[in-house]
């Protein structure tokens, strides 16, 4: 039986060292904190936000919302998150995306300030993690698949690592991220030839393709680490979600295994948090 990688033990970690760090800051006058925006009320961004507002609260960090109609125009929008990055109270922000189709969100979300860019959304947050840019944050989900891999004491130097999913969300910066920890990366998707065999050379597998339980029993071998980024409605359980790894295929023949839900998701908001404490350290050096 694999070991069970759950996500509440490395969040619980993360947050008791930042709740030290956010008390130190408050003491020096100085009170990091995280902006939300929000374009309309879709169930998912909802309950990702009560996340991390709760986690903020938690650590005893600030966050404030800053919510529009779903049908605002254009120019009001734009307005609305330059005036929210110019706030010099507001040290990270989240904006909740795909935004209505009506809207042009690329040229939105580049507004928002590099510096404040806490989970990777800007063209110029994307260089610098491509770049090594020490300065620039990675999107909160690889990261937060890195600190999974940390804590649990997972080596990466020149481990195989293959990711099964090239999105610019998860697929590429965990690459990049695998890459600094001299990590051998292979990336692999839909066309890659050979699937499953790709798969088994790996020592740590990271499935962020967003298709429920892909990953099946040929995919893996005996002692594998697996890391499952998905969350996807569950095909065999209605109103109940699952990962892209078949978890009960899958489970029993690698060493270790993220479990969905309870494991990578679990970390994000505790990730979100860190960074902008980051955020804040530097803009206040």
């Amino acid at each position: 039986m694999a070991e069970i990688l759950k996500g509440k033990p490395v969040a619980d970690a993360i947050n008791a060292e930042l709740t030290q760090k956010v008390a130190q800051l408050k003491s020096r006058g100085i009170s990091p904190k995280l902006g939300i925006i929000r374009v309309g009320a879709r169930p998912d961004d909802l309950f990702y936000e009560g996340g991390a507002k709760k986690n903020c609260a938690a650590i005893g960090m600030e966050s404030e919302v800053f919510e529009y109609p779903e049908d605002i125009q254009q120019d009001a929008l734009e307005k609305a998150v330059i005036e929210v990055g110019a706030k010099k109270d507001v040290h990270g922000i989240l904006m909740f995306f795909p935004l209505p189709k009506h809207l042009d969100g690329k040229k939105i979300r580049d507004l928002i300030p590099v510096e404040k860019d806490v989970d990777c959304l800007t063209t110029a947050g994307a260089a610098k993690v491509f770049t090594d840019d020490p300065t620039g944050f990675p999107p909160c989900t690889p990261t937060a698949c890195m600190e999974m891999l940390h804590h649990y004491n997972v080596p990466l130097k020149g481990k195989k690592c293959t990711i099964v999913g090239r999105s610019l969300v998860v697929g590429k910066p965990v690459a990049m991220l695998l890459l600094r920890e001299h990590a051998t990366v292979t990336i692999c998707h839909s066309r890659t030839e050979n699937l499953p065999d790709v798969c088994k050379e790996a020592d740590i597998l990271v499935a962020a393709v967003g298709r429920a339980k892909m990953v099946k029993s040929n995919f893996v071998k005996p002692g594998q680490i697996v890391i499952d980024v998905g969350i996807n409605p569950d095909p065999d359980n209605p109103g109940k979600y699952c990962g892209d790894v078949d978890f009960p295929g899958v489970e029993p023949i690698v060493a270790k295994i993220s479990p969905v839900p309870a494991g990578v998701g679990s970390v994000t908001t505790s990730v979100l948090c860190k960074q902008t404490l980051q955020a804040c350290e530097m803009q206040t050096a």
